[in-house]
């Protein structure tokens, strides 16, 4: 052998040998049940238990988890239910141009109504909230006038508020129908 190789494996062998020694018996731990219908539980012996996890006291809830009024119409959307469903009842007649139901926000393409087609309305719809309240909803509405050379131009529209109501309103009757319907 040359001198390179056999020092190589000499090496080796010391690491493997010191790899080796360093092992010593150690114990087995094996998962602790606390109750029957548990998951096992690692912990060292004499340690306590702790019940502390990353998702907080309530845990990880992936289908609720909150009280029926603590949700307050929220159910598996990001926004108050009744809310959207009250902005989508609201302007059914306008064609949507994007709907996102997790962000909350509902826009409108251009509606041009029959009995003025020389004006046309889009509307925002931003919904803030996961509860029902007047705060957790903006309205932005634009109107545009056709000129004579058939250019579209912004023209004032002050219905931001008249609208909001609207949708108030509609969601409170959503949310007093539900109500009666779940007390029957």
């Amino acid at each position: 052998m040359t001198r390179p190789i056999k020092r190589t494996t000499m090496l080796a062998a010391a690491v493997g040998l010191m790899t080796l020694a360093g092992c010593e018996y150690t114990e087995a731990v094996y998962p602790e049940k606390i109750h029957k219908n548990e998951p096992p539980i690692f912990r060292a012996p004499g340690e306590e238990i702790k019940h502390e996890t990353i998702f907080g006291p309530e845990g990880l809830t992936l289908f609720g988890g909150r009280s029926r009024q603590e949700q307050d119409g929220a159910g598996g959307i990001g926004v108050n239910s009744f809310l959207w469903r009250a902005a989508l009842d609201t302007i059914v007649f306008m064609p949507m141009n994007s709907v996102d139901v997790f962000g909350g926000v509902i826009i409108t393409d251009w509606y041009a109504p029959s009995e003025s087609p020389h004006e046309r309305f889009k509307v925002d719809i931003y919904i803030f909230s996961r509860e029902l309240r007047s705060d957790g909803l903006k309205v932005a509405a634009f109107r545009q006038i056709r000129q004579p050379d058939g250019e579209w131009r912004d023209a004032p529209l002050h219905v931001n508020t008249e609208l909001e109501n609207a949708i108030l309103t509609r969601a409170r009757q959503l949310r007093m129908a539900s109500t009666k319907k779940r007390d029957r």
